[in-house]
């Protein structure tokens, strides 16, 4: 007869895509179409996105046993860490030595050159410590408009993570204000990547 917390701890490893986030179902979420413009035509569009993600989840399954863990450490949809690896840095495909162009930013999911970072560019570490931004983030938009729904206030928080990352500060009203093309991109991925094992 198997003990039951041996029996638990395999259950767990049988289904890890269960959800098990703190901050409400991704798959729930609306994402609005994402225009193209001229601007954005390399990445608009719902089938775009959609083959974008399609590339990037090869690349993810390299990094899906640090993803799975740190999101249940943290609470967190893993999805949402996986959709936020993609958005920033294709999964590492866009980094040079893990910098972006630039560099000014560093690592799959692009901490800020003024933060310091924790392990290598492609580690736990480094997943753990943005994954952290993120949920600082969205418990920052909770306790600012606690009356809003948990959906708005994950978007906020998405949007509160990419302007940590550059570095900016966050006072208007609505953080996704001034670009819900990022917040909608990240949703979608990350439905994308739920349905496929994150």
């Amino acid at each position: 007869m198997i003990p039951a917390l041996l029996l638990l701890g395999l259950t767990a490893l049988a289904a890890p895509a269960m959800s098990y986030s703190c901050y409400g179902d991704v798959s729930a979420l609306q994402a609005p179409s994402i225009p193209c413009t001229v601007v954005r035509s390399s990445d608009c569009g719902p089938a775009m996105v959609r083959n974008t993600a399609e590339a990037d989840v090869v690349r993810l399954r390299k990094y899906e046993i640090p993803i799975k863990r740190v999101a249940r450490n943290l609470c967190l949809d893993p999805a949402l860490i996986a959709a936020i690896m993609s958005q920033e840095s294709r999964v590492g495909l866009l980094l040079d030595n893990g910098w972006d162009q630039e560099r000014q930013k560093y690592g799959l999911m692009q901490l800020g050159g003024q933060q310091h970072p924790f392990g290598g560019w492609d580690s736990e570490e480094h997943i753990n410590q943005c994954s952290t931004i993120l949920v600082l983030a969205i418990n920052e938009v909770r306790a600012r408009h606690p009356t809003w729904t948990w959906d708005r206030q994950l978007r906020g928080g998405i949007c509160t993570y990419r302007a940590k990352m550059g570095n900016l500060q966050v006072y208007e009203e609505d953080p996704c204000d001034r670009d819900n093309y990022y917040v909608n991109s990240v949703i979608r991925r990350a439905q994308y990547f739920k349905r496929h094992g994150f």
